[in-house]
């Protein structure tokens, strides 16, 4: 089941039967199949995920496994860092651990172990569950998970939209990216967007430095764009997409008057990061005079970098891009993750 982006948080008698609301994880969405020893988890796309993580399968089989009948869990794959009270999650960490070596993910559950926030129940005790109301699946999810333990959770949960909004803005410092209103009359219906979804949205002004050509081969698929530290170099925090078709053309006209050449008029190109999860994906880029400034829109950073695709606002003709620096960016205030997980 999908989530539809909304602007805010929403009241609750905006959905017939009511919402209710959870904090929104920021990890690896996943349904987990468990049946006796057998423990398969499947990403939201129906990848499998299972390998990845040999400290969850077994926690999986450990504290759900004698049931006798298949439980079917969906929740999030998490990740956690920071010293004790001041943990949050960490997406770098949980990328890691997609990795084609076995050894290297033995390594990496040691050393960084998962844990899984469970929001659903879709079978247990030889029931399928879908057909039932999210209210009463949610209270069977609490039943079943009266015992559980770390790695293992249950996610919170609050029928007062005036705490989910609190939760918008203090869980963002523990890691968290916004919040789910949840229907609380509606079936579980795959691949539907019954849920609502709001991440925090902020503006930044950023140097253009690049452009990837689409796949296509005609127009700009994407642009690259840095920030300014203290030291003064310009660093890649993330990439703008999603240009109409008529767009990704003009783009190429607008950009070309600061495409970076060679002697011979050529343009230079860079190759860029390449994902773990497309190793094999063209990276090369068209280098830009870092002169253009443009105003994007995002949700959060990790790190030094935008954590997702970032939304083209508009040039700023007005700003210099020596002015583009990260100390703009607005930074959340610090909350422990515990908080967030061990709730009452």
């Amino acid at each position: 089941m999908l989530a539809k982006a909304v602007p805010t948080v929403p009241e609750p008698d905006s959905v017939r039967g009511g919402l209710r609301y959870e904090p929104k994880w920021d990890g690896f969405r996943g349904i987990v199949t468990v049946d006796g020893d057998s423990v398969e988890i499947g990403s939201r796309g129906a990848k499998p995920l299972t390998r990845y993580f040999p400290e969850l399968v077994e926690a999986f089989r450990a504290q759900f496994g004698g049931r006798g009948h298949p439980v079917v869990l969906d929740g999030e794959v998490i990740l956690r860092s920071g010293d004790p009270g001041a943990e949050r999650l960490d997406w770098e960490a949980l990328s890691q651990r997609i990795h084609p070596a076995a050894s290297r993910i033995a390594k990496l559950s040691a050393e960084t172990p998962a844990q899984f926030v469970a929001f659903d129940l879709l079978a247990a005790d030889g029931e399928e569950l879908l057909d039932l109301p999210f209210d009463e699946r949610r209270s069977r999810l609490d039943v079943l998970s009266e015992d559980i333990s770390d790695p293992l959770f249950v996610t919170r949960t609050t029928l007062d939209v005036d705490l989910a909004r609190e939760w918008l803005t203090t869980f963002e410092g523990a890691g968290l990216d916004g919040v789910v209103a949840k229907p609380r009359a509606k079936p579980y219906e795959p691949n539907k967007r019954t849920m609502l979804k709001v991440k925090h949205h902020r503006t930044a002004d950023v140097v253009a430095i690049g452009y990837r050509v689409h796949k296509s081969g005609t127009g700009v698929g994407s642009l690259l764009v840095g920030l300014y530290g203290d030291d003064g170099e310009l660093r890649q925090v993330g990439g703008v997409s999603a240009f109409s078709d008529k767009r990704r053309v003009e783009l190429v006209d607008e950009l070309d008057r600061v495409v970076h050449r060679d002697a011979d008029g050529r343009p230079v190109t860079g190759d860029g990061e390449r994902s773990r999860f497309a190793s094999g994906r063209d990276t090369s880029f068209v280098r830009l005079e870092p002169s253009l400034v443009l105003e994007v829109r995002y949700d959060q950073m990790e790190g030094d970098r935008f954590r997702h695709t970032v939304q083209f606002e508009r040039w700023r003709p007005d700003r210099e891009a020596a002015s583009c620096r990260f100390d703009q960016l607005e930074v959340p205030t610090a909350y422990d993750l515990d908080d967030v997980l061990l709730s009452d």
